[in-house]
């Protein structure tokens, strides 16, 4: 007969390793916030950004990030496309509708970085 002891040793061990396939399997899926970002930027790959350098454009703060360089970023959306937006005075805020003007884009054409030119 088998000692309970030795039966829920290796039910511990059982568990520890199926706690540890799961883990691994979600890690590989991702979860649902990083599937479906990793779906738009692949999304945003496809299509043509709706504005061109040097355009005037209209956008929404829709919140602010900190730039690699230490700088204050604002972003906005146009058509739901990604612009980060330089030099935005500190006293903007998130909703806050401005003017921006568009300087170049990210290596894939998927965002955009624009300079700020006036709060409307």
């Amino acid at each position: 007969m088998l000692d309970p002891a030795i039966l829920g040793g290796g039910g511990l061990v059982a568990l520890a390793l199926g706690a540890m396939l799961f883990r691994r399997l979600r890690g590989r899926a991702g979860s649902v916030s990083e599937r479906r970002s990793r779906e738009r930027h692949e999304a945003a790959q496809k299509r043509e950004p709706p504005v061109d350098i040097g355009d005037t454009v209209t956008v929404a703060i829709s919140e602010f990030t900190d730039h690699h360089s230490g700088e204050r970023r604002a972003v906005g959306k146009v058509e739901g496309f990604v612009v980060f937006i330089e030099d935005v005075p500190e006293d903007c805020e998130v909703t806050d509708a401005i003017r921006i003007s568009i300087l170049s884009f990210n290596r894939g054409h998927t965002s955009a970085t624009a300079r700020f030119l006036e709060s409307v």
